[in-house]
C-alpha cells in the first residue's frame, strides 16, 4: 500500500560548547515537534504505528550523529533517521570552541486513505 505524506516540519538546534552533533540534532527534532500536533489518529481510528516518520538531520559532520538516539526523540510512528551534510559549525577562535547548528526535517507518512472516507450530508 502506498503512503502519503501528511506533515512536514522543520527545526533547528544547537550545541554551544561540546561540539556534540547528536545533542544539536535532538534539539532540532524537538524544535520541529513543538510546531505541530497530529490529531488525525484518534479521529479516524488509526494506530500511530501505521505512520512512518522520515527524519533528515543536516550537520557539518553527519558521521558524528547517533541516528538511533535521535530516533528515540520521536513520540509517534516508526522512525528512520538519516544524517546528511548541512547545518553549520561556528568556530570561536578566542576560546577554541565550536558551536554546532543542526537542522531537522521531519516527514510523516500514513497509508493512502483514498476512497476510505466520504463527507456526510449532516
Amino acid at each position: 500500500m502506498s503512503k502519503k505524506r501528511i506533515i512536514l516540519e522543520m527545526g533547528t538546534g544547537n550545541d554551544l560548547y561540546g561540539k556534540d552533533y547528536t545533542k544539536a540534532a535532538k534539539r532540532a527534532v524537538q524544535d520541529a515537534l513543538h510546531h505541530s500536533s497530529i490529531t488525525l489518529f484518534p479521529s479516524i481510528g488509526m494506530d500511530h504505528l501505521e505512520m512512518s516518520v522520515k527524519v533528515t538531520i543536516g550537520v557539518a559532520e553527519p558521521e558524528n550523529v547517533d541516528c538511533e538516539a535521535v530516533a528515540q526523540e520521536l513520540p509517534r510512528g516508526v522512525a528512520e533517521v538519516t544524517a546528511v551534510k548541512g547545518g553549520l559549525n561556528v568556530d570561536h577562535d578566542e576560546t577554541g570552541t565550536c558551536h554546532v547548528i543542526a537542522t531537522a526535517a521531519i516527514e510523516a507518512f500514513v497509508p493512502d486513505q483514498t476512497g476510505k472516507w466520504a463527507l456526510s450530508e449532516d
